[in-house]
């Protein structure tokens, strides 16, 4: 079950992780904000600053990953329509603050810190969020 486990919270580590990375980018280069650039790279930098608190448990969670088996791994078809910079950072932002849900839900079952951490920064990332949606 631990590998069930881990296998979920590899793959909600990455998901949040690369949404908010390309959001990022949308602050760095398209919108020349260096603020909201800075706010999206801290909240990447904490999720990998969660796990990385426990070194044993990053490991299990690496060698838990099956992504070539992974039931979820085709494309849905919403997801190759994008009409510009605002959809996509749009998607990116649910991405992140789904995938922080989850790892504040599962990571309940490792560490109630860990978790009480992801909530934190979930709740960073809705304000970073509402600063990105602004400048649309």
């Amino acid at each position: 079950m631990k590998d069930r486990l881990y296998r979920i919270i590899d793959a909600n580590l990455n998901r949040s992780r690369e949404g908010l990375r390309v959001c990022e980018e949308i602050a760095r280069f398209v919108l020349d904000d260096s603020r909201l650039t800075r706010e999206f790279k801290a909240i990447r930098h904490g999720i990998s600053g969660c796990i990385r608190l426990y070194p044993a448990r990053l490991r299990g969670i690496v060698l838990a990953r099956d992504s070539g088996s992974d039931v979820g791994r085709g494309k849905q078809s919403i997801e190759k329509s994008r009409r510009g910079w605002k959809d996509v950072s749009a998607a990116n932002m649910e991405r992140v603050k789904e995938s922080l849900r989850v790892l504040e839900e599962f990571s309940k079952l490792i560490d109630g810190g860990i978790s009480d951490r992801f909530k934190r920064l979930r709740f960073r990332a809705y304000g970073a969020e509402k600063r990105l949606v602004s400048r649309f």
